[in-house]
């Protein structure tokens, strides 16, 4: 249990004094400082006071080592999106910080593919990953780069970095954007995604290049999800062949009928 590690980390995450807390939820100074440390056990009336008062549910409280959550998750806590709540597992986010404790944004290469597929949880191998800072990004959430293997998602080419927006929550994944998709047999997989978790309990995954036919995945293979921000690449992207394929295809049909044309009238003259 975690009551008193959490209720000293929120605490001073607002700013309050233990004498603070005790007279918004109506109770003795030392109430509070015996909870924080780890004497006696707190009534489930006061649990639910508390757990009123930091708008976070009990099963948090309790159950979670909030130290062991980024920032951006903490903030994500703080403001309402508290998985507990909703029925759905907390995911712990393995991330790193630089000298500033501004967190990074974590670079996962095509050469540790497999590696993150296997410790994208480990702490210890998220370290080990090159990292960099994007100021035009939001403090408040957690991203990561992921480079593109393949052409399924043209005209993104092969070998770009998709920065990815970390997704707590699998049901506000929306139908017909672009997500970063950690899975248990495929590992890294970059897609458009069709949100059928509450009737399937699966996503659809479709590519851009209509050369790959699209698929669904069960719930219990997906690891993590990154919503697309953005992405990276030292290449100009391709133009639109299949298009410009069809355009022409047009012409040459233009022209051929303008031929008939020709021809019917020089027949009927």
């Amino acid at each position: 249990m975690y009551l008193n590690t959490n209720l000293k980390l929120l605490r001073k995450r607002r700013n309050r004094t233990q004498e603070d807390v005790a007279l918004a939820i109506n109770v003795k100074r030392t109430t509070i400082n015996n909870y924080e440390n780890g004497i006696g056990q707190a009534s489930v009336e006061n649990l639910l006071t508390l757990s009123d008062y930091f708008k976070i549910s009990i099963d948090t409280l309790l159950k979670v080592d909030l130290s062991r959550l980024s920032d951006s998750q903490l903030y994500e806590l703080e403001h309402g999106s508290d998985v507990f709540i909703r029925g759905t597992n907390l995911r712990v986010l393995a991330t790193t910080i630089d000298a500033n404790n501004n967190e990074n944004i974590e670079m996962v290469p095509l050469k540790a593919k497999a590696g993150y597929t296997a410790g994208y949880n480990d702490s210890e191998f998220v370290s080990t990953l090159p990292t960099f800072q994007l100021p035009l990004l939001s403090r408040d959430r957690k991203y990561r780069a992921f480079q593109l293997d393949g052409d399924s998602m043209l005209p993104i080419p092969h070998g770009a970095y998709v920065i990815g927006e970390y997704v707590q929550d699998w049901n506000t994944i929306k139908d017909g954007n672009a997500y970063v998709v950690l899975t248990q047999d495929d590992g890294i997989v970059f897609k458009i995604a069709y949100n059928q978790l509450r009737v399937k309990r699966n996503l659809l995954l479709k590519s851009l290049n209509p050369l790959y036919q699209s698929y669904e995945i069960s719930l219990t293979s997906v690891k993590e999800v990154w919503k697309f921000v953005n992405f990276i690449s030292g290449e100009i992207p391709e133009p639109n062949l299949m298009k410009n394929q069809l355009l022409d295809a047009i012409h040459v049909f233009e022209k051929q009928v303008t031929d008939v044309k020709k021809n019917l009238q020089g027949l009927n003259s």
